[in-house]
């Protein structure tokens, strides 16, 4: 893969679809004229092709061809799972 492709992180709030679930990823943006920090959350459609993902694990995804209409990431590690809460 070419080593500018946008990397996020998130986490999965839908895992209800075969082979794709959502991931929310959250962001600290300053205002610009009241200089206070503002949390700016927004979902992704992430390729799951082994259908890993559960429900509050903490994802990576990266970006990646266009694999459907709205699925434009693929999910590349679980950092936390909520299940067993271990760190991969």
């Amino acid at each position: 893969m070419p080593g500018n492709r946008k990397v996020r992180q998130g986490v999965v709030v839908s895992d209800k679809m075969d082979r794709t679930v959502t991931v929310q990823v959250e962001r600290l943006v300053r205002h610009p004229m009241y200089k206070k920090y503002i949390r700016q959350r927004k979902k992704y459609k992430a390729h799951d092709p082994a259908n890993e993902c559960r429900t509050g694990d903490v994802v990576t995804i990266t970006e990646t061809r266009p694999l459907s209409r709205d699925k434009r990431w693929r999910v590349r590690a679980i950092l936390k799972s909520e299940t067993s809460g271990a760190v991969q």
